[in-house]
């Protein structure tokens, strides 16, 4: 874990903050498909993620899901911060994409290191900056991209964080992230098999241009 943990981040802060970092921050493993964070759930710490993927959903008023990005090692969620700081309930549900590693940093400690350690204001900021930006590929892609395009970059961005372009997932799975329904994504993934862009197995998919 600590390897990975140097990996992924030591080269971002100065020595004194990993010390406090690997000080205070609690270690969690969870496996695929558990859930971190929950919608109305107060928040009480940040992930810093050491391996794996974790994808980040919003909730509907129906109960219907849509996926907004995933985080990768290296990352925080910009959610979780805002939450942090100010201090408010998680308007979103976090839940592992693959196995993944975490160090949980407490909530106190998010500001103090603010004003702190000029290498943790950077990789707060960054990290902020980084997931508003996926927020707004997130909104471009619902508001411009039909439905079959939406599909096939959602099955790209999901073969990266998997490190492997053989998608293990069902037909159901997609829809729920997509906010869709089962037959539309059947239909368009016939149809992109068609074209020549994936290949599909029982709860596989194989992307063939990524």
């Amino acid at each position: 874990m600590l390897s990975d943990f140097d990996l992924n981040y030591a080269h971002l802060f100065e020595k004194e903050l990993l010390k406090e970092i690997l000080q205070v921050g609690v270690y969690k493993k969870l496996p695929e498909g558990a859930e971190l964070i929950d919608i109305g759930s107060r928040i009480t710490f940040m992930p810093l993620v050491i391996s794996g993927a974790i994808k980040i959903l919003r909730e509907d008023e129906k109960g219907d899901e849509l996926v907004l990005y995933f985080i990768e090692q290296g990352d925080t969620c910009a959610m979780t911060i805002t939450c942090c700081l100010g201090a408010s309930k998680s308007e979103i549900r976090a839940v592992a994409e693959t196995e993944v590693e975490l160090l949980m940093i407490p909530i106190e400690k998010i500001a103090n290191w603010m004003n702190t350690y000029k290498t943790w204001q950077n990789f707060v900021l960054q990290s902020y900056q980084e997931r508003m930006q996926e927020l707004l590929e997130a909104v471009d892609t619902i508001a411009f991209l039909n439905m079959d395009e939406r599909l096939l970059k959602y099955l790209k961005d999901k073969a990266i964080v998997n490190k492997n372009e053989v998608i293990q997932v069902t037909h159901k799975e997609i829809a729920n992230d997509l906010h869709t329904s089962r037959v539309v994504i059947s239909r368009l993934l016939k149809a992109l098999e068609n074209k020549g862009e994936i290949q599909m197995n029982r709860n596989q998919i194989h992307l063939l241009n990524i």
